[in-house]
């Protein structure tokens, strides 16, 4: 049962929206959509860089930089904003910098530019990408780059039709990379009690909840002026000014209200994806994080939607018991996210990126 102070915040949390909302979203929105304005037909690197950067990553840090050279692009971590209490061991970060990796790829062979992506261990590490010349051939996971939405609401439950499931598993393909895709009803219930107990355990560390807090952006304004973060209108929640977020989320960001909030998304959800690399690497985690982004993409070419739900991998024992479960005692789990048909998509903000200028170093 909610306390009174928890009632009377989300009170204060109605009644600020309307201060948080009073400013037009719509420099969001035109910004959000001039961020993925279609390439031109010959696109220069750096518009390929502004699609490799449209990619999923944890926290929305955007936790990278490209250098770039004639004929080539290389992804590189950047160590500055990585997240060390929910991602110690920076495996989400890697992961991040393979999806970024294929949005690239999947954007220069789409323009005549066929790639090579090697990972170089070397130093921080990087992944080079050479870029060759042929002819161009749009393909349908390049165009869903900019429809692509990671939507943390409640979905319609509906079933994903067999042909369907076909596809997202071939899309998913990689080697050195194995995926779970689950759809039967009492093995998402068991996965919603692995994300909830992982909740519990993060919720419970006050450090987690701080880190988290950092990366949320409570309104348009702030969302505009750092370009990175959590917006909370793209989870559907009120737009707050910044002191009033930062004052009543202790009281409405609770172990009970997640673990509700997580209850309902999954049993709304048409299904689950895990993907396990082959080894626990920063090269296996960049395989991971490709894969995982052609899943995605072909989640929005088939017009459907996910959200991650990495609870059941970030919390140590959890994980264990989580690999045990799905009979991978020896590999980690790397990555957990929900599919399935979101009821109010279209009308959720898309996430920022920061200008291409901000990430890109000299090559």
């Amino acid at each position: 049962m909610s306390t009174r102070r928890e009632l009377m915040a989300l009170g204060a949390a109605t009644a600020l929206s309307a201060c948080g909302a009073s400013r037009s979203p719509s420099a969001y929105d035109r910004l959000a959509e001039t961020i993925r304005k279609p390439l031109g037909p010959q696109p220069d690197l750096l518009e390929l860089v502004r699609f490799a950067a449209l990619a999923g990553n944890g926290h929305n840090t955007q936790a990278w930089r490209f250098a770039v050279a004639p004929s080539r692009v290389s992804i590189l971590p950047d160590f500055s904003r990585r997240t060390p209490v929910v991602d110690p061991d920076d495996h989400h970060l890697f992961v991040s910098l393979g999806c970024a990796a294929e949005n690239l790829v999947q954007a220069a062979e789409s323009t005549g530019r066929p790639a090579k992506v090697a990972f170089v261990e070397e130093g921080e590490g990087r992944l080079d990408i050479d870029l060759g010349s042929s002819r161009s051939s749009p393909a349908n996971l390049f165009q869903a780059i900019p429809l692509r939405q990671c939507t943390r609401s409640e979905y319609s439950g509906a079933s994903v039709p067999l042909a369907d499931i076909k596809r997202l598993e071939t899309a998913a393909a990689a080697d050195g990379v194995s995926v779970f895709i689950l759809t039967d009803r009492s093995k998402l219930g068991t996965v919603r009690d692995f994300v909830v107990q992982g909740n519990s355990r993060q919720m419970e560390d006050a450090a987690f909840r701080a880190e988290l807090k950092r990366w949320i952006r409570f309104n348009d304004t702030d969302a505009i002026t750092k370009r990175d973060g959590l917006f909370t209108a793209a989870s559907g929640n009120p737009q707050l000014p910044t002191w009033a977020g930062d004052a009543i989320f202790p009281f409405v960001f609770t172990e009970k209200s997640e673990n509700d909030t997580y209850a309902r998304q999954m049993a709304s959800s048409s299904g689950v994806a895990v993907f396990v690399g082959d080894k626990a690497d920063h090269a296996h985690w960049i395989k991971v994080g490709r894969s995982v982004q052609r899943f995605a993409l072909q989640i929005a070419a088939l017009g459907m939607t996910y959200a991650v739900i990495n609870q059941p991998v970030e919390v140590a024992s959890v994980r264990r018991a989580f690999a045990g479960w799905l009979g991978i005692d020896k590999a980690r789990p790397d990555f957990v996210l929900r599919f399935g048909y979101a009821k109010t998509n279209r009308g959720l903000p898309k996430s920022l990126r920061r200008p291409v200028t901000d990430i890109v170093i000299q090559g």
